[in-house]
């Protein structure tokens, strides 16, 4: 038997401690306060080309904060909440001041779907009541002009979509996938109604696991879709299921018990994809509304591409459902937002998690995680991350209750932060490029230069990364993902800039058609990115 003295115990509980747990502002990361009210609680959100976020709640959640303008109302006698709402249900936020203007929203978009078309349009699908069956678009314009949503009024959906998931195609058609009640997919613009998609009725449980399936374009064309436990790759031009991946065990992964996922960022010949889904909540918890059911710490991570993928298992530090998982420009991810306890749903979860982790998934197993300065904003239910031109990532919305509700332990969140991780900190400043020239567009495969300069010498290889900007909502970014473009060294001019020649992605299967975020990133420090559009 081994003795040990009170006075060491003492010790011992101390260094445990502050080593798993260290003190607010020794961890890596830095938050600030962007927007104090934004009026209203994003459940979706979107970064545009323009450098404005659209911000996107529900119609029929009664009075938000803020009012439509010139005295507008939407007046609908079967709207059980409002039959005159003067109230605002979206707005757009201006990265540059950050100033918010109210945008007109006429169906409802809960629990909805988005993507960005090439031209960057982005797309609004479905919701519940009137919106079941909606297509709506927002034309993106600069900040000083009024652009505003436009419902489509000669189209609409072949399935009511409520939970769906959509995702840009090689060809710049959007497919649309699953739904509550929905197991089929079908394409924008309209085809030939939906296909059906039996992979998602064989996953559905008694509490519907099966909704907002993650779905992945592989850079091999075809459709990695995973729903509850299990994963297909899905060849969506021939309606066929091309592989079945192994069962992920933990329980249920996606709404209502839902943790997150990416693809790894698509590098050297792109042949290869690797999908990370991590957190999510413990089966029954959203049955029998129980808050304080531990969530998941295990991530799985598997080569979808791969002869013979495996799910590779690791656990993260804190337990997290509704976590969201953001790709940053250098290929690592943020995990950030949700709560250690309970599941998705209106007051159904408890203990947020304020410390963001992110995942480097270069390092080895047992040392990818990080964990990083916490919060102390709770981001539960309908909560979003997006990775912004500058490197930081903007967090927004929270509202776990019917209605708004500014009472109790997690009130309707109305403001605005943005989380800069570590490379943006003022000791790495000299390492940051800067991007002074870019082509505005390129296409598939063609030859381009970068032209960046940086305050000390540039050592080693300056990466050119095209991040997409997807469709936040649910704890899954619709659409994300990041290419590494193909580059040469940088070269000095002499003048105190370097020439980066580039080599755009190959084709639509890598990187669908739009427009990206273009990073320069010079020893894991990101440049202020610069848009350009992908094309054929």
């Amino acid at each position: 038997m081994i003795c040990v003295s009170k006075f060491v115990l003492l010790v011992l509980i101390y260094v445990i401690h502050f080593v798993t747990c260290p003190a607010r502002g020794t961890l890596p990361g830095t938050w600030e306060l962007l927007v104090p009210n934004a009026g209203i609680a994003s459940m979706h959100t979107a970064v545009t080309h323009y450098n404005t976020v659209v911000l996107l709640d529900r119609t029929n959640i009664g009075p938000s904060k803020i009012l439509l303008p010139g005295h507008r109302c939407r007046n609908d006698p079967n709207e059980p909440i409002l039959k005159k709402d003067c109230y605002a249900h979206s707005a757009l936020l201006d990265l540059k001041t950050n100033a918010i203007r109210p945008l007109e929203i006429l169906t409802d978009t809960w629990c909805s779907s988005g993507q960005f078309l090439p031209d960057g349009t982005l797309l609004q699908t479905g919701g519940d009541l009137e919106g079941f069956r909606k297509f709506r678009k927002f034309f993106p314009c600069n900040a000083s002009e009024l652009c505003d949503w436009v419902e489509l009024q000669h189209v609409q959906l072949a399935e009511g979509r409520w939970y769906a998931t959509n995702q840009i195609l090689p060809d710049g058609r959007v497919i649309i996938v699953g739904g509550r009640a929905a197991h089929s997919v079908e394409f924008f613009p309209p085809g030939n109604g939906a296909v059906p998609l039996p992979f998602l009725g064989e996953v559905e449980d008694n509490q519907m696991d099966n909704l907002y399936p993650y779905v992945h374009l592989l850079p091999n064309g075809h459709l990695f879709i995973f729903a509850n436990t299990k994963a297909v790759m899905y060849d969506y031009i021939k309606n066929v299921f091309v592989r079945d991946f192994p069962v992920l065990d933990g329980g249920p992964r996606n709404y209502p018990s839902a943790g997150s996922s990416v693809m790894l960022a698509l590098t050297g010949d792109y042949s290869s994809a690797s999908i990370v889904i991590c957190g999510g909540a413990e089966y029954g918890a959203y049955l029998q509304h129980v808050t304080d059911s531990p969530a998941h710490t295990s991530c799985g991570r598997i080569e979808a591409t791969g002869s013979d993928p495996v799910w590779e298992m690791e656990d993260m530090p804190f337990p997290r459902v509704m976590g969201d998982m953001v790709m940053l420009p250098t290929g690592d991810v943020m995990i950030i937002n949700g709560a250690q306890t309970g599941t998705q749903g209106f007051g159904m979860a408890s203990n947020p998690v304020l410390h963001p982790v992110l995942y480097r998934p270069e390092e080895p197993v047992g040392l990818r995680f990080m964990t990083l300065n916490p919060g102390t904003v709770p981001r539960m239910y309908h909560s979003t991350a997006n990775l912004l031109p500058d490197g930081r990532i903007l967090l927004a919305g929270s509202n776990p209750h019917v209605f708004y509700t500014f009472k109790g332990d997690f009130p309707t969140e109305l403001r605005i932060e943005a989380f800069s991780p570590e490379y943006l900190s003022t000791d790495r400043a000299n390492l940051r490029p800067v991007l002074v020239d870019l082509p505005e567009k390129v296409a598939y495969g063609e030859q381009f230069e970068a032209i960046v300069t940086v305050e000390l010498p540039v050592v080693g290889i300056v990466e050119v990364n095209f991040a997409s900007a997807p469709f936040a909502t649910h704890s899954f970014s619709q659409g994300q993902r990041l290419v590494k473009a193909a580059v040469s060294s940088a070269i000095p001019d002499g003048a105190g800039k370097y020439k980066i020649c580039c080599t755009a992605p190959p084709n639509g299967n890598v990187a669908p058609p739009g427009y990206y975020m273009v990073f320069a990133v010079n020893q894991g420090v990101p440049s202020v990115a610069r848009w350009v559009q992908v094309t054929a």
